[in-house]
């Protein structure tokens, strides 16, 4: 993506009206345009790479998994954001432990959802409470190295807290409890 040329950004959904919403919603945002939509992750990747950001439904139909959908988008070259309504905590956490910029829920406002475009787009990790809440409650972290701090900026953030009231809290600047959570993202990408 060069300078001044708009983020594409995709969309993978079975279901057309959530599509259709996003393609609404980016309507209107700066510096990013919408590519298309497809029913499955094979149906995107059949053709030619023309997405920057790819928003991925975390439970498609199609009998493909999370982390299958994010392999294949990944190697497909475009970075992944999941959009969840909420679905089962394993599925949650399949794609957390899949290379994912985060995992938003299709109930976000639209001006967090559009945050969360634009930090995906821009490289960035997008840790939001169902992506904590989700790592906080598996039972595979127990064994996980993580130090104390960052398990106790984890369940702050799990319960609902954002960056800035962690770091109020804990008396840690919201730069420190940002990397807690990037160091948290990858140490759980590894277990």
């Amino acid at each position: 993506m060069g300078a001044g040329t708009d983020a594409r950004v995709a969309i993978v959904d079975d279901h057309e009206l959530v599509a259709l919403a996003v393609r609404n919603l980016l309507a209107d945002a700066e510096g990013l345009t919408f590519a298309r939509h497809a029913d499955t992750v094979q149906a995107l990747t059949s053709r030619a790479l023309d997405a920057d950001l790819v928003l991925l439904d975390l439970s498609l139909r199609d009998g493909s998994t999370p982390d299958e959908n994010v392999a294949s988008l990944r190697r497909w070259g475009a970075h992944v954001l999941v959009l969840t309504s909420g679905e089962d905590p394993f599925l949650v956490r399949a794609a957390s432990r899949a290379d994912v910029a985060g995992i938003v829920r299709k109930s976000a406002p639209p001006a967090a959802l559009l945050e969360a475009i634009a930090a995906a787009v821009a490289g960035g990790h997008v840790a939001t409470t169902e992506w904590a809440a989700a790592v906080d409650a598996d039972p595979l972290l127990q064994g996980a190295p993580l130090t104390e701090r960052e398990r106790e900026v984890l369940g702050l953030y799990a319960s609902g807290l954002g960056a800035r009231e962690v770091a109020a809290q804990l008396f840690i600047s919201e730069n420190t409890v940002n990397d807690h959570l990037r160091r948290i993202r990858a140490v759980y990408q590894l277990i």
